[in-house]
């Protein structure tokens, strides 16, 4: 199998601020939008040599919402930022009157995702957002999988003609994908090939998925590992092609059951083509405090539980 190298662990936020200033370089109608957030967004660079296009918000978040969509109707590409749970939850009602129905360019920034935030526990750790945001009709979804694939997307979301959500995460994760590699929303990356059961997932579990198709070629099972980075719209026919080919399905994400990537691939899988396939997701609950890696073993989100969850999905075959 084609083997991926570690170059060094690091924050996917940290991604997004480096490839917000990118984007501000290229379009001087780039603006950064926060709710007093601008560390942890890491929107510090961009603040710095763009002043007067950074604009601080407060904890406002719903007004900062109606800030972007209005400067977006003027022309301007906003991007807003805040923790997932502040800027989906908390604003839902502004992102479907202002941002989604209106279809104005607005780009929302979504750090401190999923139950990788570990300590700070269930109230922060948000499991639903996907679900929110792939409900809005013309909103894309996009969950980069590391640092560099998170840079380039930031940088692809303002080129697109629309509303985006971005999803990323606060904890060190290994940076594998190549720095260069333009990130096209809507494609399904794969990572790699293989012809006995599919491993299907997005954000910081793509490289679990990696290393469970390594443990699983160690005991004969080759494993096609697809990085599905843009949850909607989705590449149907990319994932169609690989079910065929494998005959079966892992799909593995850091968010709930409902309205995620796995339903997105059942919903593909069961009008096109019937498919046994396996979910590896946050069922029905809330999140838990604890250190990233301790609940990522614990939610079954690590190699290990991926490879099982394959050889579960093999076997239905």
């Amino acid at each position: 199998m084609k083997k991926y190298t570690d170059q060094g662990k690091v924050d996917t936020r940290s991604g997004f601020g480096a490839g917000l200033v990118e984007a501000g370089r290229k379009d001087e109608r780039v603006l950064a939008l926060t709710a007093d957030l601008k560390g942890s967004l890491k929107m510090d660079a961009f603040a710095a040599e763009f002043p007067e296009r950074f604009i601080q918000c407060g904890i406002a978040e719903a007004n900062m919402v109606g800030v972007a969509a209005g400067l977006a109707i003027t022309g301007k590409i906003p991007f807003i930022g805040s923790f997932a749970e502040f800027v989906t939850g908390r604003v839902y009602d502004q992102l479907r009157q202002e941002v989604a129905y209106g279809h104005t360019n607005v780009k929302i920034a979504s750090s401190h995702a999923g139950i990788t935030l570990g300590e700070d526990g269930a109230t922060h750790q948000t499991m639903e957002d996907i679900a929110l945001m792939r409900a809005l009709p013309g909103l894309a979804v996009v969950v980069p999988c590391d640092y560099n694939q998170t840079k380039n997307a930031t940088v692809a979301a303002a080129e697109w003609d629309g509303p985006v959500y971005l999803r990323f995460g606060r904890p060190a994760v290994p940076n594998f994908t190549p720095a260069d590699e333009p990130f096209v929303i809507g494609k399904v990356y794969n990572l790699n090939e293989g012809k006995d059961v599919t491993i299907i997932t997005c954000g910081h579990l793509v490289w679990e998925g990696l290393q469970a198709a390594e443990a699983l070629e160690a005991e004969g099972i080759s494993a096609e590992v697809l990085n599905v980075a843009t949850v909607k719209p989705l590449d149907a026919e990319a994932i169609l092609a690989s079910l065929r080919k494998t005959g079966c399905a892992v799909v593995a994400e850091e968010h709930n059951w409902a309205g995620g990537l796995g339903e997105a691939v059942a919903g593909v899988a069961a009008a096109s083509l019937p498919t046994p396939i396996e979910f590896v997701n946050g069922e029905d609950k809330f999140g838990q405090s604890g250190t990233p890696a301790e609940l990522m073993k614990a939610w079954g989100f690590d190699a290990a539980g991926l490879a099982s969850a394959a050889k579960k999905a093999i076997a239905r075959k």
